[in-house]
């Protein structure tokens, strides 16, 4: 799954479109790179994120295409 929609449907980010942003902005690393929005996410990339002075690191546990709001938080851990 792309990163961008990773993040959209994880709901780390709230849209997809503010996910491509912070991507081509290079505000978000997987695995200690900076990643384009195309990049495939794979269960155990370790995601880090931006939010100006704050960062949010989490790893993936799953990916799927759509999940609902409740089980969006078991997609990934934060660490």
């Amino acid at each position: 799954m792309r990163l961008d929609k990773f993040l959209k449907v994880s709901r780390l980010i709230k849209r997809r479109t503010v996910a491509n942003e912070a991507c081509d902005a290079g505000r978000v690393l997987v695995n200690g790179k900076p990643a384009k929005a195309s990049l495939n996410v794979k269960v155990g990339d370790v995601i880090e994120i931006q939010f100006g002075a704050k960062a949010v690191k989490a790893e993936v546990l799953n990916v799927q295409e759509t999940v609902k709001k409740d089980a969006a938080a078991e997609l990934y851990r934060y660490l």
